[in-house]
């Protein structure tokens, strides 16, 4: 079935990055407006003879960016990301017109402390939360009051598509504090920075942080093993059920990301 032009955007892709040989981004120029919230998805395909593979992908990119970018891990035998990692810039990509999910940042809020946690690509709407407040503090918006804390993982050190940026801001932006951790560091002998997975990490910076259940929210993104091991750790340091906030990348073979 051909894709219908009122549901889809034909994009384009003005730029690939690749970050390691299974990951990569890219940012699409829509062709029209595409409105967003942080934290939403966008539904991303490719068209076949035949056949038209769809998948949901968060967005990287903050809604003042004029185009919309997404990172992604290629899963080897999947429907649709080994047809995604063949596009170049300057490609086509299809791209639904209407964003979903509820993955959202709540600013507004009473809870003004946000404990982040994510793997691989499970990063991509925490940078999309980040480069929005960003903005949004360039334009005299942002609520006051607001602290972000970040722990993202990844196997090794290279597997990091945003931590250049991510330290960047949190050198500069007093509300975000920002700790990357790799899991597998005898593989990764440069690497000076925090070891261990995300979710054996999850007390320790839970405690140093101060974060509890009665002033936090947390929120898990990536590798549904690791969200499962945090909600119980979350759980057992006093966060209430609807404090813990998740968006699962289901992957059937060995990582986080979406298919």
């Amino acid at each position: 079935m051909r894709a219908s032009d009122n549901q889809f955007y034909h994009g384009r892709i003005t730029r690939r990055v690749d970050v390691a040989s299974d990951l990569w981004s890219i940012r699409v120029a829509p062709g029209s407006k595409f409105n967003f919230r942080p934290g939403q998805y966008a539904t991303l395909g490719v068209q076949s003879t035949d056949k038209r593979s769809e998948r949901a992908y968060s967005i990287v990119s903050a809604p003042h960016e004029n185009e919309v970018e997404f990172f992604i891990e290629l899963v080897p035998g999947g429907e649709l990301t080994p047809l995604l990692y063949n596009l170049q810039s300057g490609d086509e990509i299809l791209m639904r017109k209407v964003p979903k999910g509820r993955f959202l940042l709540d600013i507004n809020g009473s809870d003004k402390k946000h404990l982040l946690v994510s793997t691989v690509t499970g990063v991509a709407p925490f940078v999309s939360y980040i480069r929005s407040l960003m903005n949004d503090e360039r334009e005299g918006k942002c609520p006051a009051g607001n602290r972000l804390f970040l722990l993202n993982g990844a196997s090794r050190s290279w597997e990091f598509g945003y931590d250049q940026e991510l330290a960047n801001i949190a050198s500069r932006a007093n509300w975000l504090t920002y700790v990357p951790t790799i899991s597998r560091a005898w593989e990764d002998k440069a690497w000076n920075g925090e070891r261990g997975r995300v979710d054996d990490l999850l007390r320790k910076y839970i405690d140093e942080w101060r974060l509890t259940g009665e002033d936090s929210v947390a929120y898990l993104c990536g590798h549904p093993e690791m969200i499962e091991r945090s909600k119980g750790i979350l759980r057992r340091k006093g966060f209430p059920k609807e404090a813990i906030r998740e968006e699962i990348y289901w992957v059937p073979a060995r990582k986080a990301s979406a298919a």
